[in-house]
């Protein structure tokens, strides 16, 4: 399960509004949508009732499992109701930085898909304690700063050019060791690849 507490409702007003409608909008079942993401139904109630918030992993999750771009989900859709039909091609400034839980991301890739990829501003002092397990595989490509990847107990120092690959039900944590913060490339998906462990214990 996912134990992010990064996002509050006060900077995501309505968000729980949002996801239910969305849900029901795709004729979908508590049940079969949690399935879907990986969550427990009595999880994504909470989220529905906004007595939790998700994090940007289970964002991504659900904006997949409806069919929905993540910013119809934070409210910025600018009154679009359905899914924005784009080509392969991300252009340069299309798409507009988004925060949440203090985090910065920019999608760089088309909604809806089994992949998301994202540019990620992490700062210093933001979620650093915060312990991420969730469905699926992570990528990240360090562009500036220094990253402090912890995956179970083991630390990970990051330098740009670094990478690192790695299932994300590993309990892991991202943190930015100095300021102004770390920028990274993010690729998620919510599907396992056939091996066990993408990155040895």
């Amino acid at each position: 399960m996912d134990n992010d507490h990064g996002l509050t409702s006060e900077e995501l007003p309505g968000l729980g509004a949002r996801l239910r409608e969305c849900r029901l909008r795709g004729r979908l079942t508590l049940e079969a949508a949690a399935a879907r993401v990986g969550l427990s139904p009595a999880h994504l109630s909470r989220l529905e009732t906004a007595k939790r918030q998700p994090s940007l992993p289970v964002l991504l999750g659900l904006s997949r499992a409806y069919g929905v771009p993540v910013e119809v989900l934070l409210g910025e859709d600018r009154g679009e109701t359905s899914p924005v039909v784009r080509g392969p091609v991300v252009r340069a400034g299309e798409n507009e930085p988004t925060s949440a839980g203090g985090w910065t991301y920019r999608p760089v890739g088309a909604p809806g898909r089994a992949m998301q990829a994202l540019r990620v501003h992490i700062p210093v002092r933001v979620q650093d304690a915060v312990v991420r397990v969730h469905p699926g595989e992570e990528w990240l490509y360090v562009l500036q700063g220094r990253l402090l990847l912890t995956l179970d107990r083991e630390e990970h120092r990051l330098d740009p050019g670094d990478a690192a690959h790695f299932d994300s039900m590993r309990p892991h944590r991202l943190v930015a060791e100095q300021q102004p913060g770390v920028e990274l490339l993010f690729l998620h998906t919510l599907l396992q690849s056939p091996s066990a462990e993408l990155w040895p214990h």
